[in-house]
Parts: structure tokens; C-alpha cells; sequence
């Protein structure tokens, strides 16, 4: 089971978080040879998806980091979308993360 969080970016602003991939004992996972991938929908049943920018920060520890540029922040309307990141190989796919990130709107452009 993915774990929960949410998270929240504002308009016009580098967006950046990052995610510990953690057993049951809440030990880090070593993610040595998994692929990150991440995106955000402004439903589960939305057809359009902005895809996050990920990067391992750790294999070891098992901490992805995900982010936006603000450009890439700018172009995002104002509301709930809803996320999740997931670890792959050939073989296998990973949730570690899910939950619900709010855009807050920009008043200084």
C-alpha cells in the first residue's frame, strides 16, 4: 500500500518534495535499479496529465525527489489534483506515494 500525503504548490513557483520509499518498519527500501515516475490528473479519470520531474536522490535510502519548474508551475490552473509516484523495472511497478496536491492561484505575475 502507497503511502499518503498531500501536497500543495503555488502558481508561478518552483515546486520541489520528495518522497522516502519506507518498509512496514519504516526503514528505507534500497531502490537501487528502479525507475521513478510521477504525475498529477485533475481527477483519477482525467485524460490530461502533467507529469512531475523525478530523480533519485538515494538509492540507498530510497528517497526520490520530484519537482516542477515555475514555468511549469504557471501553466497549472488553480485547484485539486490528484498524484502518485511509482518505482518500475521490466518486471515490476511500485506505488510509494499518492494523494492529493492543491494549486494555490499567483497574484504577482
Amino acid at each position: 500500500m502507497a503511502a499518503t500525503k498531500n501536497l500543495a504548490i503555488d502558481q508561478g513557483t518552483t515546486f520541489s518534495d520528495f518522497v522516502i520509499y519506507k518498509d512496514k518498519n519504516k526503514t528505507a527500501i534500497d531502490i537501487s535499479g528502479l525507475t521513478p515516475r510521477a504525475s498529477m490528473r485533475r481527477s483519477y479519470y482525467s485524460a490530461n496529465a502533467v507529469t512531475l520531474t523525478t530523480a533519485i536522490n538515494s538509492n540507498a535510502g530510497g528517497n526520490v525527489n520530484l519537482s516542477l519548474t515555475s514555468s511549469q508551475t504557471a501553466n497549472l490552473k488553480a485547484g485539486r489534483y490528484v498524484y502518485d509516484v511509482e518505482l518500475y523495472d521490466s518486471n515490476v511497478v511500485y506505488r510509494i506515494q499518492e494523494g492529493i496536491i492543491t494549486v494555490f492561484p499567483e497574484v504577482t505575475k
